[in-house]
C-alpha cells in the first residue's frame, strides 16, 4: 500500500534534524530541465507566473540559481523534515523515530511540481513551483503536460515492487493527484475525504482536511497500515469513520466539533 501527499510551500531548513539517512531524488534529470526553464524568467516573471509577492520571487529566483544536480547535505534535507504546512503539522514527521521513518520511505510518495514524485529521505533543495503552474516546457503548456505518464509509471513500479496490487491511498490535493495519469496507473485508488460538521451539514474545510491528511498519513506510519480496512480505524482528534457516506474506493471520516 502506498500513500500519496502534497507537498508545501512552506520550508524549514532551519530546525536543527540531527543526523538522518537520506537517498536522492528519482527524476534529479527532469528537475534540472525545469529549473533551466525558470531560471530563464526574471523576478517580475515568476511573480506574474506564480502569482507571488516581489520578495517571494525574488527569493526563489536565488533558490533556481542556487539549485544543483548534485545533492548534499550542505546544500538539501530530507523531504519529509523540510516541508512545513498544515499537512506536515499533522504528521509531525520531526518526531518519527527511525524505524517509522523506514517504514515512511517504503510506503509514502510526495508528489511535487519540480521533483516529480520524492521518497520521505530524499534529499531536496529548497523550491517553489506549484504542479498547476502553466509553466510552457517542450512536453506542453503546463507541468502535468511535462510530467505526462511518468508519475503513474512510477507508482505502478514501486506497488510492483511491494508485490502489491494496491491500492494506493489518496491523500493529495486534487491540483497535485491531477499528475497521476490515471489512464496509465494500473493500480486501484482509494480516496480519502475529512469533513467537518458545520451551519448544520458536514463539509469539508480546507486547511482542517490539509491536517487531517497528515493525521492520516501518521497514523498509517505509526499502525503499519496495510489494508483498506485497517484504514477505517482512523480516530485522530475526533474523526470517525463515516460508512454511510462512504463507498468502496472513497473512505469519508467525519466530525462533529471541527476542532480537535
Amino acid at each position: 500500500m502506498l500513500f500519496l501527499l502534497s507537498p508545501a510551500k512552506s520550508l524549514d531548513y532551519e530546525t536543527p534534524i540531527g543526523k538522518l539517512p537520506h537517498s536522492l531524488p528519482g527524476f534529479v534529470e527532469q528537475s534540472s530541465e525545469l529549473i533551466d526553464l525558470l531560471r530563464q524568467r526574471s523576478p517580475q516573471q515568476i511573480a506574474q507566473l506564480m502569482d507571488l509577492s516581489d520578495k517571494l520571487a525574488s527569493l526563489n529566483v536565488a533558490r533556481y540559481e542556487a539549485w544543483r544536480p548534485k545533492f548534499s547535505a550542505a546544500n538539501s534535507r530530507q523531504a519529509l523534515l523540510a516541508f512545513n504546512g498544515d499537512v506536515y503539522e499533522g504528521l509531525e514527521a520531526k518526531t518519527l523515530k527511525p524505524e517509522q521513518l523506514d517504514w515512511a520511505q517504503e510506503h509514502l510518495c510526495i508528489l511535487s511540481g519540480l521533483y516529480g514524485v520524492l521518497r520521505p529521505l530524499d534529499w531536496m533543495q529548497p523550491y517553489r513551483l506549484e504542479m498547476g503552474t502553466a509553466l510552457p516546457n517542450a512536453r506542453g503548456k503546463n507541468l502535468y503536460h511535462f510530467w505526462g505518464p511518468q508519475l503513474a509509471q512510477y507508482l505502478n513500479e514501486r506497488a510492483a515492487a511491494q508485490g502489491q496490487a494496491g491500492p494506493i491511498v489518496n491523500l493529495a490535493s486534487e491540483e497535485y493527484f491531477k499528475a497521476v495519469d490515471l489512464k496509465a496507473l494500473q493500480v486501484p485508488v482509494v480516496q480519502c475525504v475529512f469533513e467537518e460538521f458545520k451551519a448544520g451539514k458536514y463539509k469539508i474545510i480546507s486547511f482542517m482536511a490539509k491536517r487531517a491528511r497528515g493525521l492520516m498519513a501518521r497514523y498509517a506510519i505509526e499502525k503499519k497500515i496495510s489494508t483498506v480496512k485497517k484504514l477505517q480505524g482512523f480516530d485522530r482528534e475526533g474523526y470517525a469513520f463515516a460508512p454511510e457516506a462512504s463507498q468502496e474506493h472513497r473512505l469519508v471520516f467525519r466530525r462533529s466539533t471541527g476542532s480537535p
